[in-house]
């Protein structure tokens, strides 16, 4: 199998890395600070064009694959998860759904400016009761007339302060477990939306995480996505992307953590030399960079096996579960090599320690992702 990018992609790949290291890495402690999503940033990647870079170029994309859309995200992590898990939103889950069911004046409208920056997508499925088991989902919808009434609450919902349109996922029909689920298009200033308080969150501050409720929210017939019975199954349709672009931002942070690593041993002398010429160190350099380069295939194998419309399930599973788990290790042992500077907060490792737990949750937990692959196992 040839594991080599294209030239194309190479290019790709050196002009993100290079956008990063002058505009968004020198940015990630501030921002972090501030605590605030990054408009200007945000805007700035929309007019470069990488929103569109999933998309056809009728609606403003690139029309690119999978590979080079992991080669893209996994750049924008090095640079700041944060800055990285907007973007992500942005591309995909917050924009798909719009792109695949809505009708051309919804794609004209909100679709189009998303693509460019102009306009914040955002994506609700969780509920306080609601995460993994979508299931026990209790936001109804209710359709009357020519519009839908939406009643319910909602949590996580990623850039809530700031989103112009949320594609929503409700119950239309009760006691049907995950048939009945329809998805919405919502936007901001319909009346009945609320966007709840900000969710003080340990780590990935520069992305606001908001509540979400919905009394009455009239919602026109127009702007349900698809039918009434499918919402899951548009869901699963894309959760083998979603998880191996989590295993993309996972690879980012574990190499930010590496490399901040490696030049803080390379600068520190104990006992008269750099802290990397002893072997305590440069093991844990060597186990994070091997494992690091393992997570690495295992994504960018699962991302080319959904370019190459095979089966990928197990494979996406695989690659999120595992390079997850490598980037909360690389974190770990970031703060391990910095020492008591791994716990002030002018260094950068309290970030990467902090930011990697996000990784563990979205796309699936490791103990649903166990389920998961043990289950395909069996086939």
């Amino acid at each position: 199998m040839d594991f080599n990018l294209t030239e194309e992609q190479l290019r790709f790949g050196e002009v993100v890395a290079s956008f990063v290291d002058k505009e968004v890495a020198p940015l990630a402690d501030e921002l972090d600070k501030k605590g605030e999503f990054p408009r200007s940033l945000f805007k700035r990647i929309g007019d470069l064009g990488y929103y569109g870079l999933r998309y056809p170029e009728e609606y403003g994309g690139a029309n690119a694959d999978l590979v080079t859309f992991c080669l893209f995200l996994e750049e924008m992590a090095r640079g700041s998860l944060s800055v990285a898990a907007n973007t992500a939103m942005q591309c995909l889950m917050g924009t798909h759904f719009l792109y695949r069911l809505g009708n051309e004046e919804l794609k004209e409208r909100l679709l189009k400016p998303a693509l460019r920056g102009e306009k914040v997508a955002a994506f609700s499925l969780t509920e306080p009761g609601a995460g993994s088991d979508l299931g026990a989902m209790t936001t109804r919808a209710v359709r009357q007339g020519d519009h839908y009434l939406l009643n319910g609450s909602k949590t996580w919902l990623t850039s809530g302060t700031v989103a112009d349109f949320i594609t929503v996922a409700a119950r239309t029909k009760e006691d049907t477990g995950l048939k009945g689920i329809a998805l919405f298009l919502l936007e901001r200033d319909y009346p009945g939306v609320t966007i709840g308080k900000k969710i003080p969150k340990l780590g990935v501050w520069g992305q606001e995480c908001t509540e979400l409720f919905l009394e009455n929210c009239m919602v026109p017939k127009e702007n349900l996505l698809g039918d009434e019975d499918s919402g899951f199954l548009y869901i699963k349709d894309i959760l083998d992307e979603i998880r191996v672009i989590t295993g993309a931002l996972s690879l980012g942070l574990a190499q930010a953590a590496l490399q901040a690593s490696c030049v803080y041993a390379g600068e520190r002398v104990a006992f008269g030399r750099p802290i990397k010429k002893f072997q305590g160190i440069s093991f844990k350099l060597a186990e994070v960079a091997t494992e690091l380069e393992a997570a690495r295939r295992l994504v960018y194998y699962a991302a080319w096996r959904h370019d190459q419309g095979l089966a990928n399930v197990k494979e996406a599973a695989m690659a999120k579960l595992f390079a997850s788990e490598v980037a909360v290790r690389a974190a770990d042992e970031s703060t391990r090599i910095f020492a008591s500077y791994g716990f002030a907060m002018e260094y950068p490792a309290q970030r990467f320690f902090r930011d990697a737990r996000f990784l563990l949750y979205g796309a699936g937990t490791s103990e649903i992702l166990k389920v998961i692959i043990s289950q395909e196992l069996d086939k």
